[in-house]
């Protein structure tokens, strides 16, 4: 197995390493190849000492010269000043260590996102990587401060670095689904179709449709475990005029969560800018918004004629299961919904009925995404 590590910078190697080399074996002199190359010797030590770079002239001398083709001798001095932009690179990325604490590094490492990599400066560039930004500035501008803009709920807070990494890596999953053109009017007919789904128990089924139908209407859907420190449920943002992310955890599993999660942040997707960012769980930047989405969200899986039905029936005592299972198959929903829209309600109470819900397994649904 390969070890990533460390890196040694002592394997940068200039190409007068290689000159010194030929030089020995000719048993020529620093002098005598200046004289073959018409240059002057203390131009011939800068070469050797790699303090010069090789120029396509002097690259053409040297093949005539020492033998090999001018490329190798510009692909040699390449490699050599890549590796000392690399030392640099990796020496200056040391004064920024301390952001790595505000990461989820092991959550990273175990999906393979970054390496496991002890020199300090590498494991920051390593990072930076994987945020597709050059510098922790750019990082703050393009993730911590939108993130940071969430209110943390009473009962968890957020760890800005976990919330970003998440995000990226939604991102990252969500630009490797092909996705039609953004259609409003296609994607919300479809909702109206994926509703259906909430009576499938198979996350390995309703995730594939989920994912297939959404795609044809320019929504990448995407389910990833949240790592520790982001309190996320489900998140929505625009990658581009025609592609949206629908961003959705596995840190709730019963089945009424899960849509109702799905179908709020559809709504964003619908009622709300492109330039918005919307991450739930995190207490919300727009009040109306979310408001609004709930509403919508409500609306979909439930509609008003039949949520006024519905508190009726609890009104006068509707505690049977089957009742709700009947009630529930004659608007073409699972169960769990119409417990759980209830619990919201306060009709009933949320210890009631519970076992009506599906409790998804995510394990194989993972590996959907």
């Amino acid at each position: 197995m390969t070890n990533h590590e460390q890196f040694n910078p002592d394997w940068i190697s200039p190409p007068g390493d290689t000159i010194d080399e030929l030089l020995e074996e000719l048993g020529w002199r620093q002098t005598d190849l200046a004289k073959r190359m018409d240059v002057t010797a203390p131009f011939v030590n800068d070469l050797v000492k790699g303090r010069v770079p090789i120029s396509t002239q002097i690259a053409e001398r040297l093949s005539r010269v020492l033998g090999s083709t001018p490329n190798f001798w510009l692909v040699r001095d390449a490699q050599y000043q890549a590796g000392l932009a690399r030392k640099d690179a990796i020496e200056a990325a040391r004064k920024d260590a301390g952001w790595l604490k505000e990461l989820p590094l092991p959550w990273m490492r175990k999906l393979g996102l970054i390496r496991n990599i002890r020199e300090k400066g590498e494991q920051v560039l390593d990072s930076l990587r994987f945020f597709c930004v050059a510098s922790v500035d750019a990082w703050r501008e393009q993730y911590q401060t939108p993130v940071a803009a969430f209110r943390a709920s009473d009962k968890f807070q957020k760890n800005v670095g976990a919330v970003a990494a998440w995000l990226r890596e939604g991102e990252r999953r969500a630009n490797n689904i092909p996705c039609e053109p953004f259609n409003k009017q296609a994607f919300r007919d479809a909702l109206r179709e994926l509703r259906a789904l909430t009576n499938e128990s198979d996350p390995d089924v309703f995730i594939v449709r989920m994912t297939e139908v959404c795609a044809a209407c320019g929504v990448a859907v995407v389910f990833l475990e949240t790592p520790p420190g982001c309190p996320a449920s489900g998140a929505t943002r625009w990658l581009a005029p025609a592609k949206a992310m629908l961003l959705l955890s596995l840190r709730y599993n019963s089945n009424d969560h899960v849509w109702f999660t799905f179908f709020h942040e559809a709504a964003h997707l619908l009622l709300h800018g492109k330039k918005l960012l919307f991450i739930e769980g995190l207490g919300g930047l727009d009040n109306e918004s979310e408001r609004q989405a709930d509403v919508y969200a409500s609306n979909i899986l439930i509609k008003p004629a039949d949520a006024n039905r519905l508190h009726g029936l609890a009104a006068r005592q509707f505690r049977s299961k089957d009742d709700v299972r009947s009630f529930a198959t004659g608007i073409g929903i699972a169960p769990g919904i119409v417990v759980g829209r209830m619990q919201k309600e306060g009709w009933l109470d949320w210890s009631f009925m519970n076992n009506l819900k599906v409790y998804y397994e995510w394990s194989s649904a993972k590996s959907v995404t």
